[in-house]
């Protein structure tokens, strides 16, 4: 079985061909240069947020190439004997050049510069793509939603519908580089620092006798600052007056509600002026938090 753990195998196949024909044509040591660049911003949106390098380096300083890896390729029966022998002692001697994570950058200026022989940043360059490709297109795309939000807390929940787990957790990483509060992913709070915050689904409100009653439970586990999810029956007609009554019943003036459905510009304007009448204060932007 091929081993999991590590991700040399994890290129185009084509990097391994070239790299042999580069060791069997005397070029293996050759010095060169690439830059990762792009060519333009797709949204028109100016700029791109650099994104994915903490991946970049860990993935070279642990490339190697193991016995399962060997045999894998052996199996192929194209590579030269001499050229897995090279793999099996193979280590990344090269440099690297980048900007910061985080940083604005803009077409065609480089966003990562490789120096080194070209067998190894021929092996490097799939993952190298692949890495700060995805996590600079969250990025940028989070920085986005957090402009457009003027203040307002932005928090990523994109674990559902993320490319595999990697993409989720490093997905979420991203979106916190791009300006993203927190986020839905606990193994990202816990490998990246990524905040890690949330509320309830509209599973809890269904599993007790009533919307009131699971509110009311709710705010007695989590009393500090509770959101709670109001459009699990009727937004208007139970939800928002459930949760003000359980607010008001248990004195919590740090709180807020959730919507995931129907028409959230008329929802929201209509939820804010039923909280305003019942006298729930407005908070900062950056005061609401979800408790954990």
């Amino acid at each position: 079985m091929m081993n999991k753990n590590h991700l040399s195998l994890l290129c185009d196949f084509y990097e391994l061909t070239m790299a042999n024909g580069y060791f069997q044509s005397g070029m293996a040591d050759q010095i060169t240069y690439f830059d990762m660049f792009f060519r333009r911003v797709p949204d028109g949106g100016g700029y791109v947020i650099a994104a994915g390098l903490e991946q970049l380096v860990e993935y070279i300083r642990d490339l190697h190439f193991d016995e399962d890896d060997i045999a894998y390729l052996r199996g192929r029966k194209i590579f030269s004997e001499e050229f897995l022998s090279y793999l099996r002692e193979f280590r990344f001697t090269g440099d690297l050049w980048a900007v910061p994570e985080g940083t604005p950058v803009f077409p065609r200026e480089p966003l990562v510069t490789v120096r080194a022989p070209a067998l190894q940043a021929q092996l490097i360059e799939t993952y190298l793509l692949l890495t700060i490709n995805h996590q600079s297109l969250i990025a940028t795309k989070a920085s986005r939603i957090v402009r457009a939000a003027e203040g307002r807390v932005v928090l990523e929940f994109g674990s559902r519908r993320a490319q595999g787990g990697d993409g989720a957790v490093v997905g979420a990483r991203a979106a916190y580089i791009g300006g993203a509060h927190g986020t839905a992913c606990t193994l990202s709070d816990a490998l990246y620092g990524v905040p890690a915050g949330g509320t309830m689904a509209h599973s809890w409100v269904q599993m007790f006798e009533d919307e009131y009653t699971a509110f009311r439970k709710y705010c007695e586990i989590y009393p500090e600052n509770p959101t709670l999810l109001v459009d699990t029956y009727d937004t208007l007609r139970s939800g928002i007056p459930n949760a003000i009554r359980v607010f008001q019943e248990m004195g919590i003036q740090r709180c807020a509600i959730r919507m995931d459905s129907g028409d959230l510009a008329f929802l929201s304007r209509r939820a804010r002026a039923m909280l305003d009448e019942a006298g729930l204060p407005r908070l900062p932007h950056h005061g609401q938090q979800c408790p954990g």
